[in-house]
């Protein structure tokens, strides 16, 4: 659908001089007739700088609530109580929302019971389409009046009455980009529904109940929120299993250190850690049910994946074919493939930017992260000699600062990467928005990999140290979260609870603008980057490594229990409700996990020849050096090959999902097919 402004900024094309419920003591008016009778729902929440006039304002208003085939936007605005003020509230009329569901891709409920994508010609057929609070999900509707404001383009230049005369719209400007940068709109976000929320909120992590409401979830913060948790709650109790077999290993292999403590008691022994270590048979088996397990979790996550997206509507997206995001700019063409009249920028200069800026800024910072592994063994070896000087608790405690410090460490440096990682990927111009978060995730993946793993890869492989390496990771796992569970929830809590929550206090009468005014001191939403990220982390930790701390798994389902609560907790309360856009699954996350689950492979099986027993065995000349490594190679290739017959021997998604799929893209087709007949008779 072709967005476009106003030939008269003054008065739209199409439509009559505003009366009384376009200026301030209504919504504006509904040109659809079989709109008119409904109930209008605030939606979305438009703040206007300080500074904007009432003209301007007046015009903004106008042009959301003119029809898109006069060129604005088709939504329903209203200007507040004070038809001066600062804020515009944002609704949608049920062909605009049916309109854009059906651009979209998402996929509806038909008259047979059937998921089928939605056609707004065939709309008297899909059930509940008269009824948009049961048609459309709440976190549709809401993502629905952003694209269609995101998406309105001026016809020819205009000029924006109210501002400055040298302020003009040129042909084809997206004008609610424009409007932000020239200080008119500061701001835009979807309302929260109070009576809702609390619903949510009880039965997601107010009560003792252990499941998720993710239908819920999914119905008031989108698919993109839903997935997540979805995942979250799959991955955590997934855990379960690892958790039971490393208790059982460190348990059966204390016993076994009891047992030699005994055997050599009023002897003396010269490496105690050696001969107490993990049992070979405990080592293998926990390296080999990591890397199975690894595979098991995420070939299943990708069948309940499909599930829920055929569940929630988003199996059938079309992204490829809508706008541009709102930052892609370039020279003015017709785009080949839909024939719209758009920015266009050449592939070629993008791999140019990508080759030149992206690739160098992000060795740099790599650069950054070796220089810290560094400085975490010159501070290791400087605390020890120390210790062996001083000998004392104070030097015994010292120990574990240079692993502490390196942490901090990598969690700043992990902050400043991310803001830069965000100005490349703008800086690189991509058209669709999941291309755009597709390449800043990679970004990330590759910092984060070399952040949070380079010093345990160089520990394991480079000095071969398993006690330092044992340390280490716990650290990691202690800290890390004990930092996460206080930067994440402890303060945003403290600050809301005593700086935000005073300024916004309400009752039951207060009028409903100042109900919407007291959601704008709330932060904005950080998105759910720095969630995965974590989740991200813990997985390596857990396939990579938990051969050498058997107590990983245990650790991290002790810390997502907890976490499922804390970041509902945190969604509902802290911040700003998100925006989402609707999601067929986790993106290019999925491919991160599956990547560090082969990368388990190769992991676990060199950590398997550093285990004491077979060290003890090799310098005591039962095996040598070259036998080892090739006991290592051929467990290696012998569980590549086992991760991949199971990977194909379980398909990625259910019969019953592969058959609809099927089913939705056959009725698609001939949907097109019937569209294109007259076009084709004529």
């Amino acid at each position: 659908m072709s967005k476009a402004g106003h030939d008269d900024p003054e008065k739209p094309p199409g439509e009559k001089p505003p009366g009384p419920a376009s200026t301030g003591l209504g919504w504006t008016k509904v040109s659809c007739p079989c709109c008119v009778s409904e109930v209008v729902e605030p939606l979305v929440l438009v703040k206007l700088g300080e500074k904007v006039r009432p003209e301007t304002k007046r015009w903004l208003i106008r042009l959301i609530g003119t029809p898109q085939r006069d060129g604005g936007a088709g939504l329903l605005a209203h200007p507040g109580e004070d038809a001066s003020g600062d804020i515009i509230v944002v609704s949608a009329p049920r062909c605009t929302l049916l309109q854009a569901t059906e651009e979209l891709g998402l996929c509806k409920t038909y008259s047979n019971g059937e998921m089928e994508t939605f056609s707004y010609e065939d709309r008297d057929n899909f059930r509940h389409s008269d009824n948009m609070e049961v048609f459309l999900t709440l976190a549709e509707r809401q993502y629905i009046v952003k694209y269609e404001l995101e998406g309105l383009h001026a016809r020819r230049d205009v000029r924006i009455p109210g501002l400055a005369d040298d302020y003009t719209l040129q042909h084809r400007d997206n004008i609610w980009r424009k409007m932000s940068s020239a200080g008119v709109v500061v701001d835009t976000f979807p309302l929260h529904k109070r009576q809702k929320l609390k619903e949510l909120s009880k039965s997601w992590y107010s009560g003792n109940q252990l499941s998720q409401p993710l239908d819920s979830v999914n119905e008031y913060f989108g698919s993109t929120v839903g997935f997540y948790f979805s995942f979250l709650d799959f991955y955590t109790w997934s855990l379960l299993p690892p958790a039971i077999m490393g208790l059982s290993i460190t348990y059966f292999s204390s016993e076994v250190q009891k047992e030699v403590v005994e055997s050599v008691s009023g002897s003396k022994v010269e490496n105690l850690e050696e001969d107490t270590g993990l049992p070979v048979s405990g080592h293998m088996i926990q390296a080999v049910f990591s890397m199975l397990w690894s595979t098991l979790v995420m070939e299943l996550w990708k069948r309940r994946s499909h599930t829920l997206s055929y569940r929630w509507g988003t199996l059938h997206l079309a992204e490829r074919f809508a706008e541009p995001r709102p930052g892609f700019h370039g020279h003015l063409g017709v785009n080949p493939v839909t024939g719209r009249v758009e920015p266009l920028f050449p592939e070629w200069q993008r791999d140019l930017r990508m080759a030149l800026v992206s690739v160098p800024v992000v060795g740099m910072f790599l650069g950054l992260v070796v220089l810290g592994m560094l400085c975490f063994y010159w501070g290791e070896d400087q605390v020890m000699r120390l210790h062996e000087n001083w000998d004392s608790v104070v030097s015994q405690t010292l120990v574990y600062a240079p692993s502490v410090l390196h942490i901090v460490y990598t969690n700043v440096l992990a902050t400043l990467y991310k803001t830069v990682a965000q100005s490349l990927t703008e800086f690189e111009n991509h058209r669709e928005e999941s291309a755009f978060q597709n390449h800043l995730t990679a970004k990330v993946l590759v910092f984060t990999f070399f952040n949070y793993f380079a010093v345990l890869f160089h520990i394991a492989f480079v000095k071969q140290d398993v006690p330092l390496l044992r340390k280490r990771l716990a650290s990691l796992l202690i800290v890390t979260q004990l930092v996460n569970q206080v930067t994440e929830v402890v303060v945003p809590f403290l600050v809301d609870r005593f700086v935000s929550a005073p300024h916004r206090e309400e009752s039951e009468d207060d009028p409903q603008e100042d109900k919407f005014r007291n959601q704008i001191s709330l932060p904005v939403f950080p998105g759910l980057f720095a969630e995965y990220i974590e989740l991200l982390v813990q997985f390596g930790y857990l396939s990579l490594f938990s051969c050498v701390y058997p107590l990983t798994a245990m650790l991290l389902l002790i810390n997502n229990v907890t976490e499922i609560r804390t970041d509902a907790y945190k969604i509902c309360k802290l911040f700003r409700k998100p925006f989402s856009a609707p999601v067929a699954n986790m993106g290019v996350w999925q491919i991160a996990f599956e990547i560090l689950s082969f990368i388990s492979v190769v992991s676990n099986c060199w950590l398997l020849t550093l285990s004491p027993q077979f060290q003890r065995m090799h310098q005591e000349g039962e095996m040598s050096s070259t036998n080892i490594l090739l006991l290592a190679v051929l467990a290696e290739h012998v569980l590549i090959v086992v991760k991949l017959i199971m990977a194909a021997v379980i398909p990625d998604e259910p019969e019953w999902i592969r058959k609809k799929r099927a089913h939705i893209e056959f009725t698609s087709m001939q949907a097109l097919k019937q569209q294109g007949l007259p076009a084709d008779e004529s």
